[in-house]
């Protein structure tokens, strides 16, 4: 009785079952073999994409940042459904990385994209994009760097150190697209047969936006009005928000949009502390953030936080964000000529982490954490004085 009524589909005689165990030539004790489709087993299964894998702590999907270090960061990687807020360095000039690094992981995965700039048309953002790496790349450029540096007494401990903390290597071969994170030589560009085949869309503000444009009545600045506009009609009529599940093979939407919050966008929130449009970028992250959360999306935006001179408003829009990095460059500040940071170009700030599903959100245990730019390769490593090896998990 207790084996017909595993089955969940109604009791059956014994003689019954026992003929179809001699026809299927097993026995009654005997496990089955995998069901061929997951309709057939009647449970729900996790969404199977290229270039996507569930988080270990909640099953949420994750989408790789391009960056396997801060994936381990961020607890895997980015979850699918959310922002990741980038605060620009002073100059400006690291944040950029970070942005190419999402788009070429989308690419080399096979994900669509979605970039949106008023600064830069998105068609020359493409082909600055950095050239992936096969592991056998990656481990010789650690070699170098490791030999590099002036052999010291405790140098092997040193190493031995630090290949434990990389993470473990794949055979080297080809760039797989069904790998979970890749690592990007920032010296070359990506192939050009790689963008050819890559299915994107390109905002650029100023061929979008026309001075006759007036949304007045939604207080959003016509560039966010426009944007928005832009990004709900891919993500339906593309099928991201799962409307048409039989339409095609599902896909991950990556959205990145560029120097958001900045006057190139018509927003004057960082020329004045009391401005005029501070709840325009607000409305804009709350709306952006209802779409995500109803489709197969990811977003990255970099915002110059430091421009913005209301820090109420830079409180509102933190929380508006599912998880916050902060990149801080040494140039032209006291610790660019400090011994302590003599190795590294600048800090970066895990200031938040998302915990799905809450009201309140994490904030990383991970402190002390800078960045250098090698040749080809952008690394995170903690700094701390007290520790006696370099603790690289890029």
């Amino acid at each position: 009785m207790a084996a017909a009524g595993t089955c969940g589909t109604g009791t059956r005689s014994t003689g019954s079952m026992v003929a179809a165990a001699s026809t299927n030539n097993v026995t009654s004790f005997q496990r089955r073999g995998p069901r061929a489709s997951g309709a057939d087993s009647g449970c729900s299964r996790l969404v199977s994409i290229a270039g996507t894998r569930p988080s270990v702590r909640n099953g949420q999907l994750l989408v790789s940042t391009g960056l396997p270090a801060l994936d381990q960061l961020l607890g895997g990687g980015l979850a699918v459904g959310t922002v990741l807020l980038i605060e620009e360095d002073k100059y400006n000039i690291y944040s950029p990385l970070l942005f190419k690094y999402f788009l070429a992981e989308g690419i080399v995965s096979g994900h669509a994209l979605l970039v949106a700039s008023a600064k830069e048309d998105p068609a020359d953002i493409l082909q600055k994009l950095p050239a992936p790496l096969i592991d056998d790349s990656y481990k010789k450029e650690c070699d170098e760097d490791v030999c590099s540096h002036k052999m010291e007494p405790d140098i092997k401990m040193k190493i031995a150190w630090r290949y434990q903390l990389l993470p473990k290597m794949e055979q080297a071969g080809p760039v797989s697209s069904s790998r979970f994170g890749h690592y990007y030589d920032i010296s070359k560009r990506i192939p050009q047969e790689l963008i050819e085949t890559s299915k994107w869309h390109g905002f650029f503000l100023p061929e979008k936006i026309s001075s006759a444009f007036n949304v007045e009545s939604c207080s959003l600045t016509p560039g966010y009005m426009k944007l928005l506009q832009f990004i709900q009609n891919i993500i339906y009529k593309e099928g991201f928000d799962g409307s048409n599940p039989q339409k095609k093979q599902k896909n991950i939407l990556r959205i990145g949009i560029q120097n958001l919050g900045s006057p190139l966008w018509g927003d004057d929130i960082c020329c004045t502390e009391n401005c005029d449009t501070s709840h325009s970028l607000t409305k804009f992250l709350y709306i952006l953030r209802g779409l995500l959360r109803t489709s197969l999306s990811a977003c990255i935006i970099t915002m110059p936080t430091h421009l913005i001179q209301n820090k109420a408003v830079i409180a509102r829009v933190t929380n508006l964000s599912d998880t916050v990095v902060g990149l801080e460059s040494f140039i032209g500040s006291e610790k660019e000529t400090n011994p302590l940071y003599k190795d590294y170009h600048g800090l970066i700030h895990i200031r938040q982490i998302p915990r799905l599903n809450n009201l309140i959100y994490d904030i990383s245990d991970v402190k002390d954490l800078a960045f250098k730019l090698k040749k080809k390769l952008f690394t995170i490593e903690g700094w701390r004085k007290c520790l006696s090896f370099p603790l690289e998990i890029s």
